[in-house]
């Protein structure tokens, strides 16, 4: 079973959806049992990175994510969910994030002549050996809704990068912890493929 852990964040529902489309059963949730019981977990989300750890906090859902991530259990970060596992956002000054990894949350430079946000597709630049990109081929073009990308402090953990005004951290891997910036639930055949793979990790 798969938690997709619910604390009121969007675009939980379209990530239901894929996972049950490759055939796994998922469960929305924010119980904190049943987020423990799961075999792997996902933790999605669209929206402001203050707002997003404020909830996460006040459901008490920060002490199992950690003890998940212990245990692990395979765990996929999506958009917000991403930005969550850093030390800090510039979107919220002074807001604490889960520090899983190093790393700021910066505002995408809007210098460069192009929208921000950044809502959709871009091509992925593969830049080390992942798990999560069995399969994919470099340059494969996925979905982005964001305006505040990941700059990690650890350029290790990166797997992939995307170019929208300045070079975005895009995927970060380490052992059973996996983040997309990018909606692999909205990225077409890429992105079922990308999800496939984190659902067949042991």
């Amino acid at each position: 079973m798969v938690a997709i852990i619910d604390y009121d964040a969007g675009n939980i529902r379209s990530v239901e959806k894929a996972v049950t489309a490759l055939g796994k059963e998922a469960v929305i949730t924010g119980d904190v049992q049943t987020i423990r019981d799961a075999e792997r977990v996902i933790l999605p989300g669209v929206g402001a990175f203050g707002d997003a750890m404020g909830k996460l906090v006040s459901y008490g859902l920060v002490d199992v994510i950690h003890e998940v991530i212990r245990s692990g259990k395979p765990f996929l970060a999506i958009c917000v969910g991403l930005q969550l596992l850093f030390d800090e956002s510039e979107e919220s000054p002074g807001v604490k994030g889960l520090s899983v990894f190093p790393g700021k949350i910066r505002k995408i430079p809007a210098d460069a002549g192009l929208k921000v946000p950044q809502i959709g597709w871009n091509a992925l630049h593969l830049t080390r050996e992942s798990r999560l990109f069995r399969g994919v081929k470099e340059g494969a073009f996925v979905y982005f809704v964001h305006s505040y990308y990941l700059e990690s402090e650890q350029p290790g953990l990166v797997t992939a990068t995307t170019e929208y005004a300045t070079t975005i951290h895009a995927a970060v891997e380490h052992e059973n912890v996996f983040a997309t910036q990018f909606h692999p639930e909205k990225s077409s055949r890429v992105g079922l493929k990308i999800l496939s793979n984190f659902l067949e990790m042991n």
